[in-house]
């Protein structure tokens, strides 16, 4: 289940229309995303992977491609879902004219989500072909990479919006990179789960991020074991928890 079936049921693909007109002339904002995990993949997999090794029998980077791979779907989700809603919601006040129309808070939420899903597909689409050229892809399953990058998505897009309609200004969005930036280094992203303490891998093991790094690594890897289900599971049940606290706050802050 993604926030495209659920907007195919709902008004929310009209909302997800509206987003695609706008950012046709805004396509650069999008196009730029795509750099940030490419930069690491070669300072960091390509640079410092020499002094690395191999990491459970992989080349360092090709250990750290599939991470990135989940972080530019996070990134692409959570960072749209957030300043994208809050401005509408705070600033631009788009919603108060869509909810004079039919649509509803529920076809907001899901709308919004299977946009920031989007927006976190294309920037993994453009980092898998990349990753696909330099040979971090090390087997069939990771065909199915991209559809795991799908689930992350919508887990990162559902949260992302729930969060958003929680911030009241732009300063608070330093409190999601005290977050987002932990998160980004310490979920499995550049080194094993191994070399934590215990008592911490337990920390690691409930992160939204390392439920996603481990699914696309998986995949990509050829390692596919009976935990994948589980990781998809976690991010899917995330995502609709966060489109749930979204709809029923937008229905408190614009329809009271």
């Amino acid at each position: 289940m993604t926030a495209f079936a659920l907007a195919s049921r709902t008004r929310g693909h009209l909302l997800f229309e509206r987003n695609i007109m706008v950012y046709r002339r805004a396509w650069m904002t999008i196009f730029s995303g795509f750099f940030e995990p490419l930069f690491y993949l070669f300072s960091m997999g390509y640079g410092l992977g020499h002094f690395v090794g191999k990491i459970h029998g992989v080349s360092y980077p090709h250990y750290i491609a599939p991470a990135l791979l989940a972080s530019a779907a996070m990134n692409g989700a959570v960072y749209d879902a957030t300043t994208n809603v809050f401005w509408k919601l705070r600033y631009g006040k788009v919603y108060d004219s869509m909810l004079a129309t039919p649509l509803g808070p529920v076809d907001v939420a899901v709308g919004e989500t299977a946009w920031a899903q989007f927006r976190g597909l294309l920037y993994a689409i453009g980092f898998m072909v990349t990753a696909a050229a330099l040979g971090a892809v090390q087997s069939w399953w990771g065909l199915l990479a991209l559809p795991a990058a799908m689930v992350v998505g919508f887990g990162f897009a559902g949260v992302g919006i729930g969060v958003a309609t929680f911030l009241r200004s732009w300063q608070d969005f330093e409190l999601v990179q005290v977050v987002l930036l932990p998160m980004f280094l310490f979920s499995g992203t550049f080194y094993p789960l191994s070399v934590y303490p215990t008592v911490l891998q337990w920390f690691v093991r409930v992160s939204p991020l390392y439920n996603a790094i481990s699914l696309v690594r998986s995949f990509t890897l050829g390692h596919v074991t009976w935990y994948c289900p589980l990781n998809a599971a976690y991010l899917l049940a995330i995502g609709v928890v966060g489109i749930a606290v979204a709809r029923r706050r937008m229905a408190g802050l614009l329809l009271t």
